[in-house]
């Protein structure tokens, strides 16, 4: 998620950390750069200029000037507006006192909305609410099994009309069924189509006017960039939408969308879908994202997606041995590699850790590609040598080696590498603690 324009914006703002002394020739030059870079994101024109507006502004202010750190300043300062960019405060949903809340969930097929739907009722239902879905997209059979099967999967019931029917009659009669099972929200999934027309947006209005709902949540493809802001115009325009949600983010290098949106629009980006599993949905919350952007880590999505997804019992037991005992074996890596694994692809993991973007792994790049063949070598060992893997010796390596299939070169870079990363953990201590949680960074061992 946004890694070409955080690498890019990351570039020039370091040149700006390098200097204790700036001048304004250089704060201007240094902001035509940032222009570029976030022209280059595909980021609305409009949008950067009203951007850069604010930050030239107070960037060329005396409170910079006179700083003791003008560099951090104006980073500080580029990071607040990025902030004000994505939204104003951390986005909430509008609860009723007389349940059940209703959220009306809208876009065109094909970005992910039927998904969303039932990500939205797993986050909601983890947070202590009994949520339902309704489908009441009536023009594909597939959709209507879609989210009967996603309902399944998260234990969530769904309310579902008929193939061709009338999808206001079914959203009214879903209002009821909540209400006579003592649900606390409702979503609504409604059709889509391949792009905005009328008959779509009348469909759409007429759900609305009968429910009344307290969010219309726009879901929006973020791989589509300037597409996905006009999309959002279109049916602002048409249902006053209330909020958006971006999907497939994880693919999204450059950002633009999701810096265009609300300054085109007005209208928040309240969720961010990060993946394609039911857990891949983040909170948009505007400092977060722009502290991603900025490379400086996002540590309470973290500590979110961990407690998401890891045994908390496992978990302690690891921390336990690892803090208390100082030692760490190829078992302990082992556990603590599946720990990982639930919670995404480590190469994000690692840009939610401050600062740990910019530092150099030993091992080079993590290649998730590599992890079951690690996981193999591993349990091809015997308890003893995960234990110390000091006594694993030329026999030992060509038994391993047959057992897991691998070459014996490749057992010989995980034992190397697994010295590093255990000297690596030591350095790290410093970091929140965050190398105790789940037995350290993992990810060390899958470089080529």
């Amino acid at each position: 998620m946004f890694e070409e324009l955080s690498d890019k914006l990351d570039g020039v703002l370091s040149r700006f950390r390098q200097r204790g002394v700036l001048t304004e020739p250089m704060i201007r030059e240094g902001l035509r750069e940032i222009r570029r870079v976030l022209l280059e994101a595909d980021v609305n024109f409009k949008v950067t200029r009203e951007f850069l507006g604010r930050v030239q502004e107070k960037a060329l202010g005396e409170a910079v000037v006179k700083s003791v750190s003008p560099g951090q300043q104006i980073v500080k300062i580029v990071h607040d507006e990025l902030a004000g960019l994505l939204g104003e405060g951390r986005p909430t949903i509008t609860w009723v006192s007389s349940p059940p809340t209703i959220l009306m969930v809208v876009g065109l097929q094909g970005s992910g909305k039927t998904t969303t739907t039932a990500k939205l009722a797993l986050r909601f239902a983890r947070e202590g609410r009994t949520p339902m879905l309704a489908a009441c997209d009536l023009q594909r059979p597939a959709a209507i099994e879609q989210l009967q099967t996603l309902g399944r999967q998260i234990e969530v019931p769904v309310h579902a009309g008929t193939f061709g029917g009338d999808p206001v009659a079914t959203a009214a009669a879903a209002v009821e069924a909540a209400r006579a099972q003592g649900r606390s929200v409702l979503i609504v999934d409604t059709a889509g189509r391949l792009q905005i027309d009328e008959p779509l947006m009348d469909e759409l209005r007429r759900i609305r006017d009968g429910l009344q709902p307290q969010e219309i949540l726009l879901v929006a493809d973020a791989m589509t960039g300037q597409e996905a802001v006009r999309i959002a115009e279109g049916f602002d325009e048409a249902l006053d939408i209330t909020g958006v949600v971006l999907t497939k983010m994880d693919g999204d290098a450059r950002g633009g969308a999701a810096l265009s949106i609300r300054g085109v629009t007005g209208k928040p980006i309240k969720f961010v879908g990060v993946g394609e599993g039911v857990d891949d949905l983040d909170s948009a919350d505007p400092e977060r994202l722009a502290g991603r952007i900025l490379q400086m880590g996002d540590v309470v999505g973290l500590v979110e997606r961990a407690q998401r997804t890891m045994d908390m019992e496992e978990q302690e037991k690891l921390q336990e041995k690892v803090l208390g005992k100082g030692k760490f074996t190829l078992e302990d890596f082992l556990t603590a590699m599946r720990q990982i694994q639930r919670m995404g692809p480590l190469d994000q993991l690692l840009k939610l850790i401050p600062g740990a973007g910019r530092l150099k792994i030993p091992g080079g790049q993590m290649d998730p590609k590599r992890m079951k063949h690690v996981e193999a070598i591993i349990l091809s060992m015997t308890p003893e040598e995960r234990e110390n893997p000091k006594i694993i010796k030329g026999s030992r390596r060509a038994r391993i080696a047959r057992g897991s299939g691998r070459p014996v070169a490749e057992i010989n870079r995980l034992l190397k590498q697994f010295g590093e990363m255990q000297k690596f953990m030591k350095q790290m201590k410093g970091m929140g603690g965050m190398l105790g949680k789940g037995g350290g960074l993992p990810g060390m061992p899958f470089g080529r």
